[in-house]
């Protein structure tokens, strides 16, 4: 065969270079797409609407957000001006509530940390979660006697409890009174699960005697060396929120732990450029009613929808009926099965391993 009896390629070249361009504008246009976390970090209040959470905890949002107080009598909030202390009303109602137990088990008071954004969504910076009022840092450095100025909120450094060689808790600095504002934090029936560093499981799991179910609770994960995570189930009301998996019913102190010992977990990231999830979040990434969610109107003032206690603030009496349609942020409370709970247990669907170093 002769290159002139060779088929003519033109037609096969043409309609590769369309693809190529087609495959371009299609990139141009993704990444024309504004970041989701852009549009939820420039809500300054939260959505007017009944309070849901919608989708999973690192992929959505939530309406009906209520502000915990800057300070109150056994908490401050840090870092004020990232402007994340807002939370589902039954995480803020908890949060108080751990304030005032654990003052009354001896701890002086939380300094708290990130809760999350007025609408949730994905933040500019830090956690992949927290994005659907249902979660919450409290640190491990107790409130001091002076209250703290708000320049003091913004830059005091919280105590770093474990030795970031060894991966074991600093012994110089852990007390009793810690181990009890953990086991208090895990009492709650809200409380699914609580995040801290290995180190610190493995102090609990060295030292805790007696009851010891608590401890299935704390579940050790990479960093929460100076706090720990706190999250609450998926609440009635909001059937568009996905739960999470079960932890299994021992106490977490066997194989699965001592992995965290080994160097599998501490290699470095091989990629440690690659973006995180949160920056190439668009609108599509995340559950259709967070466009609703963004679209909702603001609450009319932060003091109105500050926390009160007792499940009150300001703007619950005379919130509004929502606007949009029901399958977008409209209460779903009337067709939520009156059995389903929350705080019910979990069916057992086995032990999770901990997995690899996650890429955001």
């Amino acid at each position: 065969m002769t290159l002139r009896s060779l088929p003519d390629r033109k037609p096969f070249l043409t309609a590769a270079l369309a693809l190529v361009a087609l495959a371009a504008l299609a990139a141009a246009a993704i990444s024309a797409e504004p970041r989701a976390k852009d549009l939820f970090s420039a809500k300054k209040l939260p959505a007017v609407a009944p309070a849901q959470s919608f989708g999973f905890y690192s992929k959505g949002c939530f309406t009906g957000g209520v502000a915990l107080p800057m300070e109150g009598p056994a908490w401050e909030v840090m870092r004020p001006s990232r402007n994340r202390r807002w939370g589902h009303p039954a995480l803020i109602a908890l949060i108080e509530k751990l304030a005032r137990d654990a003052q009354a088990d001896g701890w002086p008071g939380l300094l708290i940390g990130d809760v999350s954004q007025p609408r949730g969504g994905p933040m500019m910076t830090g956690h992949a979660s927290h994005q659907i009022g249902l979660d919450a840092d409290v640190w491990l450095t107790p409130m001091p006697r002076r209250p703290l100025t708000m320049a003091q909120r913004e830059t005091m450094s919280a105590t770093l409890m474990v030795d970031e060689k060894t991966h074991l808790v600093k012994d110089a600095l852990w007390t009793p009174a810690h181990t009890r504002l953990l086991k208090r934090a895990a009492s709650y029936p809200e409380v699914e699960r609580i995040l801290v560093n290995p180190g610190i499981k493995k102090k609990l799991c060295d030292t805790v005697t007696g009851d010891r179910s608590w401890l299935r609770k704390i579940r050790p994960f990479w960093g929460h060396d100076y706090h720990f995570h706190m999250r609450i189930g998926c609440q009635p009301g909001s059937p568009g929120c996905k739960a999470q998996e079960a932890t299994p019913d021992d106490d977490g102190c066997g194989k699965p732990l001592a992995w965290w010992f080994t160097e599998e977990p501490w290699r470095p990231n091989k990629n440690p450029d690659a973006p995180k999830a949160r920056d190439l979040m668009t609108m599509a990434n995340l559950p259709r009613e967070c466009q609703a969610v963004l679209a909702a109107p603001d609450a009319p003032s932060l003091e109105a929808v500050t926390y009160q206690g007792g499940g009150a603030t300001a703007v619950a009496a005379a919130r509004p009926e929502p606007t949009e349609p029901a399958e977008t942020i409209s209460s779903s409370a009337a067709a939520f099965p009156a059995q389903a709970s929350a705080f019910a247990p979990t069916p057992s669907i086995g032990i999770p391993l901990p997995r690899p170093r996650p890429g955001n």
